[in-house]
Order: structure tokens, then C-alpha cells, then sequence
């Protein structure tokens, strides 16, 4: 389930119109030399094909390339929209001021030696020339970057080889990355040696002003781009993320992105579970799936992926169906199929009988199909195979798969993959047999999707089934907050206290201003409240530490379960005391937490930690003490819906035991979901306030009984 809900900011991408299609453009550092940046720069400007004006600048010069060459900025016969500035670091911050000062609207500095050295002089450096920029109005692209290609409007700003000879054509794919290999080599040269054409391509290094998601949104309103693919190393900003792909997602333009460095945010000391156990790469793919961001696992899959979606046909379901001439690739297609989510359906009785009078001796119609040799040798008799299959009513998506073909059976297929409303995914692991020229790269090149192997075809078909359910899923469900919260009290409980660490005693309070259900408990100062709070709730009870310097109780040994009768209870409740000192001769002791012993139910974990890049994050998984060896946990951003949260639960490995499994009784499943979307407005509404809520365990009952939070621990920001 994808819910959206209007973004807590106003659209906030720049107009980037004459950064990417400038009328007039200005190179400092120009030089004729092929050897430097500013000679290789000059020189791709101008073979490129821009017909604006363009201004050289270096004093040392007085052509470049046969063009008049001047001596500073402010000696340009006309204002420039954009400068190149290729200069030694030491000289960038003079030229972006001059920049500023004239007031042209951008710039990029191609120049090295800012935050990317990982020096304190290069990261100061780097946000003076932002706060520069800022402060002119001036928008940057780089430092340290490799420039920019428009080829739509034949505008070059890069060094890069990947465009030497022939300009390209234009076409429907846009490539952000920060890296000008990865994205120039890795992804734009090699979509293009695959037949797939490109708009726009930005590399913009270290994004000291101007990011990622800027270009990528220019590139969304552009009429010439249907998919972008983002190259991403590090993205600082996840609510300027979710508004790009609200954006993305109303256009029905997807973004693909592939994203470097895996690392974990749990390495960090962490107070609580949750804290432990989310890893920032896990909440990086969870946030992707939620914003409708597809994300791929390496370079190749992003224009692999895209060369599928570009079409604009959405699959209505994961039912897809496949023929062949070739059993081997079917058998290999239906294995990949199962790993990566895909049904093959029954054919219809009608489609069944079609494809036996098309093709006499054909005996076999399951999906995949097997043509055999009955479709060997008959001119359009695969095609037309395809097309009976591609018209069933079982079926959203077509994987045709050719090995060697002759020209007007691989031009038959073409045909049908044009007309068809349905999308359709060739696999062409051979060629033809009687026409060189007419190989994958032309059909891709005509606006089809083809690939060599049946591991990239499943990928991107499953992409596409994502995709669909992304678009499938915006505005179903309102995202609304639930009744019965207190958000004033529950202020008013956090300003209770000054530490850090917030008790198990108060932490309860606060999910109950939030309507989730926790075990009866009074906290307890002397031995004699002790008593009188076990009278109130019944025995067994169960008594535990509450202290804001001892947040784990089992560590401690502060905690005694089970406790029956007064005398066991005057003796719990010293021994507590004594555990307590031993394990932290100087912690502070609140009281001691007489607390109902909960009876049979599941335990589940809930949490809620902080990304820094999206903020609160929310956790739900198999709780107990295992839960840092098993992390069986599912993550989203809050706040969400019931529906959000019954997805989120289905998700989890250990779902079976609430399901019922192994003749247990079905768990209140219902329950726990209402008491993850509260959680959701709690920590959405104390972004700023709360940095980690740890709900460990919360009992889940059978059917209809509910909930009860045992034990649970917040952490201030």
C-alpha cells in the first residue's frame, strides 16, 4: 500500500531552464590546449553543436579555437546565462563573487580541492563558496564536478570522451549522477551502445549548492523525459526527496535510482533496539519503496530498467506469459519469474483453442509456453502466437523470447510490440539470420524493449509490476490522525523531566496519551506502596527498576517477574534496590514499578528511530530478546494508515506465528496495526523532540484482546 499526503513544503526546485538551455555561455580557463579541462571543455562546447553565443575568458589569450577570447568577465560584450569556471581552487571564490556581482544567474565550477579532499580547509572552502553564491543569488553546480550534456538543445559543458564524434540523438532518458564516470561511461555511453537515446545528463560532484534532485526535477518537467535515472552516493535531504517523487509520481515519469554505500547506521551506540537494529541502508530502501522510487542494484539495471519503462504501458498485475521456440530459456525465465514475484497463469479455454488451430501439432499450452517446432519455418506464426496469448484476459505483461530469427518474424514481433496496449519485454538472446543491420540495438533504438538475458528482462518487468502498483496506489487511502490522542498531556509529560533517557513509567504515559494499551502499573516509593499497588492489580505481579540511569533491566538484574504474595514482594522489591546500586553505584532510583504480569500472547517489537536523511523512521518487528540476532523488522516513515500498517506486518518473516501457524490461535492482528499507525503520529509529532521510542515487547493476543505494551524506553533528541 502507497499512501501519499500533501508535502510539508511548497514546491522548492529551482528554475534551471537557462542552466541547461543557455543562450549565451561564458569558459574561464578556456585554453586551446586538449591537454587541460578548460581545452577539452571548449572544444566538446563547440563540436557539440551549440548555436548560442559563446565567450572565452582568459587573459593570457586573445582566441580559443578561432573564437575572440576576453579578458575577464566584465569585459563580455553580453551578460551570460551560465559559466564554466575552470580555475585553480585558490581562484574559484574570486570568480564566483565576480559572477555574483554581475548578476549571472549560474554557474559551474569544474574545479577540485573542496569538501571532496576531506580537509577541514577544502570543507570551509566549499561553504564559503556556497554561502557566496547565496548571497548573489548565483546557483551553483559542483565544485568537483564534471558538467552537464543537453541533448536536446546540443548545449555541452563536460570534458568527457563519452561524446566525442557524431552528436547523439536525443531522446527519453535523463541521468543524474555525482560521479562523471559512473554516469557519463557506466550508464549514458553504454544506454546509448544499447540503442537507448538521452536528454539530458548532469555529473554535479559535491552539490555545494544545487543537488541531485534539482536537475532530476527539471529533467520531470521536461517534455522530452519519461524516465530519470539517479546515480546517488549520498543524499542529504528526504524531504525534498519525497517531494521530487510526488512530483515524478503525478507526471507518471518513474525514477530509477542506484545508490552507493551500504553502510550501517546501527554500528553506532545506540540506546534502544530499534536504534540498534535499523540500518541506514535498510531505511533508505524502505523509504524508496514508500515514495514510489524504484531503486536497482547496479549501473547496468538503470537504463536496463528504463528501456522498459519509457514506454508508459503499465502492467495491471504481476500475471505475465512468455513463449519460445526454446524450452531451455523458458525453464530459466519460470525460475527467475518465482524469485522475482512473477505469476504465469493458465491460458484461457478460448486462447488455448486459438493457439491450437494457429499452430496444428501444437499440443502444449501451459505458461510458459513451449511453441516447439510448430512454429518453426512458418512465416508470423510466432507473432501471431504472441499476440493470441498477449489478448488473453490472464494476462498483463508479454515476454516473447527469440533465439535466431529470420527478418520478418523479428519485424512481425516489432509490430506487435508497437500496437500493443499491454506491455511487452522481448528477449532476443540470438540474431537474425538474414539481415545483419537488423539486430537488438535497432529495435531498442525504434522505442522497444529488448534484452540479451532472461536475468535483466525479469528485473525490469518486475520493476515495471512495482512501478505500476506505485501509480495503482496513490489516493486510495486519506492518511488521517486517529481519535483519542492527547498531544497537549502528552507535551506536558515529556517536559516532566530534563534526561535524556525517559523512564519506562513516563515513556507508557506518553503512548497512552496516544491510545496504545500498556500493562496495568503504579510506580511505587516504598515497600508499603509496593504492597498496596499489588493489591490493586492481583498477583502474579511483576516488579521492575525504574531509574534514568539503568535503561536495560535484564542487564541489571533490577527486575523480578512472577511475584506472588507479600513477603515475596518485600523481598523483590529490596533485592531490586540492591541489584540496582551494584549495577550503577550512582543511578538515580525513581521508585520501583509494580507492573501486572501479562498473560500468553505474542511479542513483537515496535520502535521508532532516527534517519539522517528522512528523519523519524518506524519500526515494527518480531520483538523478545532475540530481536537484535533475528531483526525481522519492516520500516516506514510516519505518519501512516491502518492499511500501511497491516502491509508492514504481512511483510515480516515471523508473520506466520500471528497468522496462526503451528495450531496457534490467531493473533489480534488488527490491534497491533492500530497501535503501529498510532506510534506513527506519535513519533511524526515529536520529530524534533524524540530521537528513539524502543516497545519491547508488546504483547500481541489472540483475536480480538488486544494489545499491551510490557515494557518500553524513549530517548530525547
Amino acid at each position: 500500500m502507497n499512501t501519499t499526503y500533501s508535502s510539508d513544503h511548497a514546491d522548492e526546485f529551482a528554475d534551471l531552464t537557462r542552466f541547461f538551455s543557455p543562450k549565451r555561455v561564458a569558459l574561464l580557463g578556456a585554453t586551446e590546449d586538449l591537454s587541460k579541462f578548460g581545452g577539452r571543455c571548449m572544444r566538446q562546447l563547440i563540436d557539440f553543436g551549440f548555436k548560442g553565443e559563446i565567450y572565452p575568458v582568459n587573459p593570457n589569450r586573445e582566441k580559443v579555437f578561432g573564437l575572440p577570447c576576453y579578458k575577464s568577465l566584465d569585459s563580455l560584450p553580453n551578460l551570460p546565462d551560465h559559466v564554466a569556471i575552470v580555475l585553480p581552487s585558490s581562484m574559484v571564490l574570486d570568480a564566483v563573487i565576480e559572477c555574483g556581482k554581475l548578476g549571472i544567474p549560474f554557474a559551474t565550477v569544474f574545479s577540485a580541492g573542496f569538501a571532496e579532499t576531506g580537509s577541514s580547509d577544502g570543507i570551509k572552502a566549499q561553504e564559503q563558496l556556497r554561502q557566496t553564491a547565496r548571497k548573489y543569488g548565483l546557483r551553483l553546480m559542483g565544485p568537483n564536478c564534471n558538467g552537464l550534456i543537453n541533448f536536446v538543445d546540443a548545449f555541452a559543458f563536460t570534458s568527457t570522451a563519452t561524446i566525442n564524434g557524431p552528436r547523439q540523438p536525443s531522446g527519453d532518458i535523463g541521468i543524474v549522477g555525482q560521479s562523471g564516470g559512473a554516469a557519463q561511461v557506466n550508464v549514458m555511453w553504454r544506454a546509448q551502445q544499447m540503442g537507448l537515446a538521452i536528454s539530458y545528463q548532469v555529473s554535479c560532484g559535491n552539490c555545494a549548492d544545487l543537488d541531485m534532485l534539482d536537475y532530476a526535477a527539471f529533467m520531470i518537467d521536461s517534455l522530452q523525459t519519461r524516465v530519470v535515472l539517479i546515480l546517488a552516493e549520498h543524499i542529504s535531504d528526504g524531504k525534498k526527496l519525497k517531494t521530487l517523487s510526488q512530483k515524478a509520481l503525478a507526471a507518471q515519469k518513474p525514477l530509477v535510482m542506484v545508490k552507493a554505500g551500504k553502510t550501517l547506521a546501527g554500528s553506532k551506540a545506540a540506546a534502544s533496539h530499534t536504534g540498534a537494529i535499523t540500518g541506514e541502508d535498510a531505511v533508505f530502501d524502505a523509504a524508496l519503496e514508500q515514495l514510489g522510487i524504484l531503486r536497482v542494484d547496479d549501473y547496468n539495471e538503470l537504463y536496463e530498467v528504463a528501456s522498459l519503462l519509457r514506454r508508459g504501458r503499465w502492467p495491471l498485475s504481476n500475471r505475465v506469459a512468455a513463449s519460445s521456440i526454446s524450452g531451455g530459456n523458458l525453464v530459466m525465465l519460470a525460475d527467475l519469474g518465482a524469485v522475482y514475484g512473477l505469476e504465469w497463469p493458465t491460458y484461457s479455454s478460448g486462447t488455448q483453442a486459438q493457439l491450437s488451430s494457429l499452430l496444428p501439432g501444437f499440443s502444449s499450452a501451459s505458461n510458459p509456453t513451449d511453441l516447439t517446432a510448430a512454429a518453426i519455418g512458418q512465416a508470423g506464426k510466432f507473432a501471431a502466437a504472441a499476440e493470441k496469448i498477449l489478448s488473453d484476459e490472464h494476462i498483463d505483461l508479454m515476454i516473447p523470447v527469440l533465439t535466431i530469427a529470420n527478418s520478418n518474424e523479428v519485424k512481425a514481433l516489432a509490430e506487435l510490440s508497437a500496437s500493443s496496449k499491454k506491455p511487452v519485454a522481448i528477449l532476443w538472446t540470438g540474431c537474425t539470420s538474414d539481415d545483419a543491420l537488423l539486430d537488438a540495438r535497432f529495435l531498442v533504438s525504434q522505442g522497444h524493449a529488448v534484452f540479451r538475458d532472461a536475468l535483466p528482462c525479469v528485473k525490469a518487468v518486475s520493476h515495471a509490476i512495482r512501478y505500476a502498483s506505485f501509480l495503482d496506489g496513490l489516493g486510495q487511502e486519506k492518511i488521517s490522525r486517529p481519535h483519542g490522542i492527547d498531544l497537549i498531556l502528552a507535551k506536558s509529560i515529556l517536559q516532566e523531566s530534563d534526561d535524556i533517557y525517559l523512564s519506562e513509567f513516563q515513556a507508557k504515559k506518553i503512548l497512552k496519551c496516544y491510545g496504545i494499551d500498556c500493562a496495568q502499573e503504579y510506580l511505587a516509593k516504598t515497600i508499603d506502596e509496593a504492597l498496596e499497588f499489588t493489591q490493586k492489580i492481583g498477583t502474579p505481579v511483576a516488579l521492575k527498576v525504574i531509574s534514568p540511569d539503568i535503561l536495560h533491566k535484564t542487564e541489571s538484574q533490577a527486575i523480578r517477574l512472577n511475584v506472588l504474595g507479600d513477603a515475596m514482594v518485600r523481598i523483590s522489591y529490596e533485592e531490586i534496590l540492591r541489584d540496582a546500586k551494584n549495577f550503577k553505584t550512582n543511578a538515580r532510583i525513581d521508585g520501583v514499578l509494580v507492573q501486572e504480569m501479562l498473560g500468553k500472547g505474542e511479542e513483537m517489537l515496535l520502535g521508532v528511530s532516527s534517519d539522517p536523511t528522512f528523519g523519524p523512521v518506524v519500526t515494527v518487528g518480531t520483538g523478545g530478546i532475540f530481536v537484535e540476532i533475528l531483526k525481522d523488522v519492516v520500516h516506514r516513515l510516519p505518519p501512516f494508515s491502518n492499511l500501511d500498517s497491516l502491509s508492514m506486518i504481512h511483510k515480516l518473516k515471523g508473520f506466520a506465528i500471528l497468522g496462526g501457524a503451528r495450531s496457534r490461535l490467531m493473533a489480534d492482528i488488527d490491534a497491533l496495526a492500530d497501535a503501529l499507525t498510532r506510534l506513527s503520529w506519535l513519533a511524526y509529532d515529536f520529530r524534533d523532540q524524540i530521537k528513539e521510542i524502543d516497545v519491547n515487547p508488546i504483547f500481541v493476543f489472540s483475536s480480538g484482546r488486544g494489545v499491551k505494551v510490557a515494557d518500553a524506553l524513549m530517548v530525547r533528541a
